[in-house]
């Protein structure tokens, strides 16, 4: 199924732009909608990758026989020799969209990423706004985020499938890594850490490798958009805090496959913290969609006390639990931040209730629907 989706790329032949984003979010098939008339590169295409990977300049040749004023290349990641032919046609007026799903090989290969002159969009996978009355939160925290897996019957063997391929396609055949045992012991112990401060040094000892490693292998995970960092706040401090970033992988389906999960269903410890990795995923979307350009983090005091969320200098502090009955418990880590920033100015609790509703001290607990309504209205932030 095509899912309209919320990211706005520019009209055919406005401007040269990259688009990034894990495999499978759709990338060429939003390009497709969009541009299917326009001149293609496909570097998938085994002839086109061993022809232009040979000679680049025949870029050129294959825009001057189209005339063509605008061009999209798919995977340019495999070829980023492509992108001193693509700067010299744009410096000529030839516009272009650069689809890929690893920046890694683009930048350890010091490619030209065109000075400034490329603007740079990111495709993630499907967000509830995307969905509309198909968004199925139990369906989304077991299945991902992934177009393709979302709507499956059975998503086990398509995310066993999704990371055996990455594995081997994004990891071994670029010679990120020289043994794929450590890696892939990692990517599990990353995943049982999911949404959790990282600790290089616990995640070392598990898998038998470095510190130093491990950061290593986290870059790796950023680089090919497989997850990212959300640091700390850390400004203004009364009480000791937290400085170690968390960790969200982009997909909650993947995080599932590498941790073994399964069949997670409202109640459940680990469904709570599913929901909390995918409502990362949808702040960072609609703070990229909407261009808020907005600053996430989270708060913590070494006392374990948290907040999941926090926009920008305090603005808004956004816990998320998955629970249907609000007890005073649920509250507690909203009113201890409250004393710790009292100009915090807005403080939502993000809950499977029935109705929203605002507390006597001015927190505010809205149903996830109300929430995902306003946030992708632009009534959050």
């Amino acid at each position: 199924m095509t899912y309209p989706r919320r990211l706005v790329l520019p009209a055919a032949g406005e401007a040269t732009f990259f688009l990034w984003g894990p495999r499978q979010t759709g990338k060429t098939t939003l390009l497709r909608k969009l541009y299917g008339d326009c001149l293609w590169v496909d570097l998938l295409r085994s002839s086109t990758f061993r022809s232009l990977a040979a000679r680049p300049e025949e870029l050129a040749e294959i825009v001057r026989a189209r005339g063509a004023g605008f061009v999209v290349i798919d995977e340019i990641q495999k070829v980023p020799e492509l992108l001193d032919e693509v700067h010299r046609l744009h410096e000529q007026g030839v516009r272009f969209a650069l689809c890929g799903s690893s920046v890694r090989k683009v930048r350890r290969g010091h490619a030209n990423l065109l000075g400034g002159r490329a603007l740079r969009f990111e495709l993630g996978g499907l967000v509830s706004a995307e969905l509309g009355d198909g968004f199925d939160l139990t369906r989304m925290l077991n299945h991902g985020c992934m177009p393709r897996i979302y709507d499956a019957l059975r998503p086990t063997p398509l995310l066993r499938a999704y990371v055996a391929d990455y594995l081997k396609e994004e990891v071994m055949a670029e010679g990120l890594i020289r043994r794929l045992g450590p890696f892939d012991d990692f990517l599990r112990q990353a995943a049982l850490a999911d949404s959790e401060p990282v600790n290089f040094a616990n995640i070392a000892r598990d898998c038998g490798v470095s510190g130093q490693t491990v950061r290593a292998y986290y870059g790796i995970l950023e680089d090919t958009l497989l997850g990212r960092f959300l640091p700390a706040y850390r400004r203004r401090p009364r009480r000791r805090l937290t400085k170690a970033s968390k960790f969200y992988f982009a997909d909650v389906g993947v995080v599932n496959q590498l941790a073994k999960r399964r069949g997670l269903e409202p109640g459940g410890q680990l469904y709570g913290k599913a929901m909390e990795s995918w409502l990362h995923h949808e702040l960072r979307a609609y703070n990229a969609y909407a261009e808020r350009d907005a600053d996430l983090s989270y708060w913590r005091l070494t006392t374990g006390v948290e907040v999941d969320f926090i926009v920008n200098d305090m603005e808004l502090a956004i816990e998320c639990k998955a629970s249907a009955r609000i007890r005073p418990g649920h509250l507690k880590n909203l009113r201890e931040l409250d004393q710790d920033h009292p100009g915090c100015r807005r403080r939502i609790l993000v809950a499977l209730t029935d109705t929203s509703r605002t507390t006597e001290d001015g927190i505010e607990i809205v149903r996830l629907d109300d929430f995902l309504d306003a946030l992708w209205g632009g009534a959050i932030f």
